[in-house]
């Protein structure tokens, strides 16, 4: 087996990722394939049988998983908001990110989202004394100590106070309460944390903000939790760019500067930055930038990490990554669209990628290690319908004279039902590590061409201004110690950095495949097919979709 092994592509002569790292945001559901497939007395979850024949073993699956995965990948992000957050019991559904490989890399989501969205029940406003919301704020603690390298804090998103039916679930209704209950939380967690240097993970202080002027007073009340001057011992360990700070430039250098002079940028103390759902393609570069930026004047050790749940999302919504476009200074990105979903194909042993721009599907398709490895039949499981006589019901011979009460037998599926789709849910986990693998190789294949130096998107080049490259730009912030001429340099571009769209701001499009009643079934917070952790799917809710989807 020929490995395309997108760690060592990551790494850099210092062993750190010369790129800004995406994180893959696993969803439950793909991880079930993983993890239950090896338990010992129900397994195998897919049997011999309906693997496909050029992958054999589930673990080639398993980007974590070095020795055996078609494309190997050290770094993940899992969130406790769908996890089984009991780690004293079993749970083979878990067993891709419990016992994953020594050396791997996984970020905890703390599942603020869920607070938010009143999907974790309780009253979290500060010191309310509930029950339910203690419960929950020792479990996830414990979780992700338990299973991460670095963790986020058990944040409050800024936009709750917005939503009328997500502060009535929660209890929070304005903005000095989401503060106090991040701070409560904070607070909870500084004491009860394991500490990194008892086995426990790192903490991650995410910082919130809708605008700009309740980021910078969110950056005022939570700053000193990472303070090693005044918390020596117990302080946080790096910080998650959340609300307006995850996708508006001009903030973003603002804060990094601020961070950079308040002494909260330290090597060793304060080396991970992450930037909470982050999908567009020109951002994998534009953050590439930036922390080169930092570990040249900065920070020698600092990294940037962003994730999106995109690859799981699309798939779910019968879309499939069929293309990559790094066209020079235009908008860079992954293109998805529907794909192929047809009873008629589920005897049709062509290869999977060439079969479905034959069938005019799309015009070009890129080849994954495990596209490559698939025929169409291994997608398009079911059959249809099969027409039987009464006599051949009967076990009779089939007489061709009597030709009356036909009876269509469809191949029914996993539930019982004869399904629209010929998918099975064993199809999209397939695809959905089709999609994880070009979304790797998009990031990684747009830093490449953007360090070849004839090439780049069209926002890193700021065309109506003075025609400067946003790398130099960046360079000349940081390049200097003095904080007001790093301040006015910002304040300079700030017509440019009004160029850069975000992931969040502007609100992308939904595609939905006629195929699936995806959007039915799930409550989706969703730009340009990105996600917090509030959408993980689970196997009981493509069991439903498939259940939706019976005539």
């Amino acid at each position: 087996m020929t490995q395309d092994n997108f760690t060592e592509k990551q790494l850099g002569p210092d062993g750190l990722s010369q790129y800004a790292v995406f994180l893959p945001a696993i969803s439950g559901f793909y991880a079930t394939y993983i993890g239950k497939q090896r338990d010992p007395v129900n397994g195998p979850y897919v049997a011999p049988g309906r693997m496909p024949g050029g992958i054999p073993d589930m673990e080639q699956l398993n980007w974590l998983n070095s020795s055996k995965a078609l494309f190997p990948y050290k770094w993940s992000l899992y969130s406790g908001g769908h996890a089984n957050l009991d780690l004293d019991k079993q749970d083979w559904s878990e067993d891709m990110v419990r016992s994953r490989e020594p050396g791997t890399f996984m970020l905890g989501d703390s599942g603020g989202f869920q607070i938010a969205k009143g999907l974790w029940e309780g009253d979290w406003k500060a010191n309310s004394g509930c029950a339910k919301a203690q419960k929950k704020r020792d479990a996830i603690l414990k979780w992700l100590d338990g299973i991460s390298d670095y963790a986020m804090t058990l944040d409050i998103p800024t936009w709750v106070i917005h939503d009328k039916k997500a502060s009535d679930a929660c209890g929070i209704k304005t903005l000095p309460e989401a503060v106090a209950a991040t701070k409560y939380n904070n607070e909870y967690f500084m004491k009860n944390r394991r500490g990194k240097n008892n086995g426990g993970t790192k903490i991650l202080n995410v910082l919130q903000g809708d605008n700009h002027t309740s980021a910078e007073s969110w950056y005022q009340e939570m700053k000193d939790y990472c303070d090693p001057v005044k918390y020596p011992n117990t302080h946080f360990d790096g910080w998650a760019m959340g609300g307006q700070n995850m996708c508006d430039v001009h903030l973003i250098l603002r804060r990094l500067v601020a961070l950079r002079h308040d002494n909260l940028l330290q090597s060793g103390t304060h080396d991970w930055m992450h930037f909470l759902g982050t999908s567009k393609l020109e951002w994998a570069v534009l953050l590439t930038v930036i922390q080169r930026a930092i570990r040249k004047y900065v920070n020698p050790t600092f990294t940037i990490s962003f994730d999106c749940a995109s690859p799981f999302l699309a798939t779910a919504n019968g879309q499939v990554y069929h293309e990559i476009d790094l066209t020079h200074n235009e908008k860079w990105s992954y293109r998805m669209s529907p794909i192929v979903d047809d009873k008629k194909y589920s005897t049709d042993t062509r290869p999977y990628g060439s079969a479905v721009v034959a069938e005019k599907f799309v015009d070009h398709f890129d080849e994954s290690p495990i596209s490559s490895q698939l025929q169409l039949k291994d997608i398009c499981v079911y059959k249809p319908g099969v027409r039987k006589t009464d006599a051949e019901l009967n076990g009779e011979i089939f007489d061709p004279n009597n030709m009356t009460h036909f009876h269509v037998l469809p191949d029914l599926n996993k539930i019982g039902k004869n399904g629209k789709t010929s998918w099975d849910s064993f199809s999209y986990a397939l695809l959905m590590g089709h999609n994880v693998w070009t979304h790797l190789e998009s990031v990684q294949r747009a830093n490449q061409t953007f360090d070849a130096g004839a090439e780049w998107p069209y926002m890193m080049w700021n065309e109506s201004g003075d025609h400067a490259r946003f790398a130099d730009i960046v360079d000349a912030i940081f390049a200097t110690t003095d904080r007001d001429e790093s301040e006015a340099i910002i304040e300079h571009y700030s017509k440019y950095w009004m160029d850069i769209i975000g992931t969040r701001g502007f609100k992308g499009k939904k595609t939905v495949n006629a195929n699936t009643k995806f959007n039915a079934l799930f409550e989706v917070e969703e730009v340009d097919l990105t996600t917090d952790d509030a959408v993980q799917l689970s196997t009981a809710a493509l069991d439903q979709l498939e259940n939706e989807q019976a005539t």
